[in-house]
């Protein structure tokens, strides 16, 4: 349980804290026909910003389920010295293509996730935060076409995002 609540909180402290990855300078835009429907369902991490939370992570997933209220049940897991860590929380949608995020256990503090770009098939998804502090490159299989990938780093880039501190994430 400690290792959750000191995941949790430098999760939100990572995303919700300012610089990193990003170019402030260059303006950075959600996705503007976004369909949460679509959205719903598990990512498998393809490529992240290193962030503190993160450090060893590999088999990263994020899995949103609908809630009643339009928002999302979230569940975020990775495995770490073959231990699997998992932190729940939910996911409310407050602008196109944006949400926040917050986990149990922290209520009063909440993460904007953008979402920057999916493919046409919601197969695909580039996810960044306005501060630049995380950013990442998700798909719904542990693999990802090679294709999709360079899509998904142009978009980061377009976004202002520094490509060569930008990792793969073993699956």
């Amino acid at each position: 349980m400690r290792a959750n609540a000191l995941f949790s909180l430098l999760l939100l402290a990572a995303c919700a804290g300012g610089g990193g990855y990003r170019d402030t300078d260059v303006a950075i835009a959600s996705k503007a026909l976004f369909d949460p429907a679509k959205y719903a369902g598990t990512w498998y991490e393809i490529a992240r910003f290193p962030v503190p939370y993160e450090k060893g992570c590999t088999k990263t997933t994020a899995t949103y389920t609908p809630a009643r209220d339009g928002s999302f049940d979230l569940v975020n897991s990775c495995v770490t010295d073959g231990v699997e860590r998992r932190i729940e929380g939910g996911a409310k949608l407050v602008g196109p293509g944006r949400l926040e995020v917050s986990f149990d256990g922290l209520p009063f503090v909440k993460a904007p996730y953008w979402v920057l770009w999916t493919d046409e098939d919601y197969e695909t998804a580039v996810v960044g935060v306005p501060s630049g502090s995380a950013g990442w490159i998700l798909n719904r299989t542990p693999q990802i076409r090679a294709d999709r990938l360079q899509a998904a780093r142009d978009v980061l880039e377009f976004n202002g995002y520094d490509l060569s501190k930008l990792m793969m994430v073993p699956q």
